[in-house]
């Protein structure tokens, strides 16, 4: 394999590799393979991965509504505050998924700052499949934006401004030539933030709970499995990995970048709106 890299950086390489592959490898020689299907379908099992693919579905969908004006804001606003706002935007990245956890039932909590005024009306979130979807979207949205906000910044404002001074109006440059541009971003940052929420188990059980059906998403179902039948656990965590594999893979084959295009879409798209 001819990288063009110093030959120094395959030791450090091949351990980072190894770090990652040998416990999924691990995990997956540890599956009792002749029950595989008997572990993983049972009707708790099957209650724990539909709901988590329906949560983790809706909470991207979330991500994708707010996540990219909060990325287009960041790449493009002028404002002395704004590094204060992207640091609290991406805390959620570093936070302990628990603290995320408490920080909702303080919000939307029977006695949180919204939830009293919400219980009020008769809506209650907390320990709901709503709460669900609002902890996964609380530890998922950052990595949209992340990923957004560094596409936006890389492409600059160019082909914005010559649309612009062609007459286009804002609204027509953006659905025209920013969203174009950002397609592969969108699809990388929509793929990690649905693979995050999927994941996502401290604020999902400190926010929502765990009942079956309702708010025991898969990394919950594994956890509990984890006491009281260990093959189970270790059979529904490689389905997990799958899951998220298949997701992964299919994702970054549709973005693989054709050379050339996208250098000419700016260009193809601003022809579009003369």
């Amino acid at each position: 394999m001819n990288t063009g890299l110093p030959r120094w950086l395959a030791v450090p390489a091949v351990i980072g590799f190894a770090l990652v592959v040998l416990p999924l490898a691990a995990l997956a020689a540890g599956v009792e393979w002749s029950r595989f299907a008997e572990l993983v379908s049972t009707e708790a099992s099957r209650d724990a991965l539909w709901l988590s693919l329906r949560t983790a579905s809706a909470s991207t969908v979330l991500c994708l509504v707010f996540g990219v004006p909060m990325a287009a804001v960041l790449a493009r606003a002028r404002w002395r505050g704004l590094p204060v706002l992207r640091a609290l935007v991406l805390l959620p990245l570093v936070l302990p998924p628990v603290v995320g956890g408490i920080a909702l039932l303080y919000t939307f909590g029977r006695r949180g700052l919204l939830g009293e005024h919400l219980e009020a009306a008769g809506i209650q979130i907390a320990f709901s499949t709503t709460a669900v979807v609002l902890a996964q979207t609380f530890v998922a949205l950052p990595f949209l934006v992340l990923t957004l906000e560094g596409a936006l910044r890389t492409a600059g404002s160019r082909y914005e401004q010559i649309a612009a001074t062609l007459g286009a109006g804002p609204s027509t440059v953006w659905w025209r030539i920013t969203l174009p541009l950002l397609r592969p971003a969108l699809i990388s940052g929509a793929v990690l933030a649905f693979a995050r929420a999927l994941g996502e188990f401290g604020a999902t059980l400190t926010f929502a709970g765990s009942l079956q059906g309702r708010t025991r998403t898969l990394p919950l179902e594994i956890y509990l499995q984890r006491e009281a039948d260990p093959d189970a656990a270790v059979a529904l965590s490689v389905v997990l990995i799958i899951v998220a594999v298949l997701i992964v893979l299919l994702a970054y084959r549709r973005t693989s970048p054709i050379p050339g295009t996208q250098l000419r879409s700016g260009p193809r798209a601003i022809g579009a709106v003369k």
